[in-house]
């Protein structure tokens, strides 16, 4: 009787203390079970959490037109303009276009020239060969981008063709140029887009300032 005291006092410590490890390890699995749980949730971006800007390059507002060149295929209201008359403070001036020689210069000017772009401009540049006008901030430095269309048509007296960048890729798509004498050192570099058909005698009476009262297209 008195020998079976220690053995039971012996099996209840031993269970005791697989009663601990079985709890160590359960505790230990627990605290694995959410340190993983924790970790797979998604936790905010940085830059996101602290407000910082994103670091990719903002779109900057520019009056560059897009330079893949627009399809010379034309509608048939498109297609049916041949001329405008551009009226001045001293006169009209009457062209008559390269349409299928520079399709899209030709396309640009006549839709500028029907929202009234035009309307109010002055001539910026005269010199004795040649008058400038068109640019929207009239001192030479207004106006887009777009693709240039060289062609064959050559700079001769009345020729019109549009103010470039000299980079034989890029031109401006406001303004716009009349030569008043044999230009034709200006052959291949700029786009020829029309000539003078009547008005030259208005052409060489045009000083600095003048305005560009419309332009008609016909």
């Amino acid at each position: 009787m008195l020998e079976f005291f220690p053995k039971l006092y012996g099996t209840i410590t031993n269970v005791g203390k697989i009663i601990m490890i079985v709890s160590l390890i359960l505790v230990g699995l627990f605290t694995v079970l959410v340190m993983n749980n924790n970790a797979a949730k998604p936790k905010p971006a940085v830059e996101n959490a602290l407000n910082f800007p994103s670091l990719s390059p903002s779109p900057i507002s520019t009056q560059t037109a897009n330079l893949t060149p627009a399809k010379t295929s034309t509608s048939s209201s498109q297609a049916e303009v041949t001329s405008a008359t551009i009226k001045t403070s001293k006169g009209d001036i009457e062209i008559s276009f390269y349409s299928k020689d520079a399709p899209n210069t030709v396309v640009n000017f006549v839709s500028k020239a029907k929202s009234g772009f035009y309307d109010n401009l002055i001539f910026h540049r005269v010199e004795n060969w040649v008058l400038q006008g068109g640019d929207p901030l009239g001192n030479g430095t207004g106006g887009g981008n777009m693709p240039v269309e060289f062609n064959s048509k050559p700079f001769v007296v009345g020729a019109v063709g549009i103010a470039s960048k000299g980079d034989g890729k890029v031109q401006n798509d406001a303004q716009f140029f009349i030569v008043k004498t044999d230009a034709q050192f200006l052959n291949g570099k700029y786009t020829n887009f029309g000539i003078v058909t009547k008005g030259m005698d208005v052409v060489n009476k045009i000083e600095i300032g003048d305005k560009i009262l419309g332009i008609n297209i016909n």
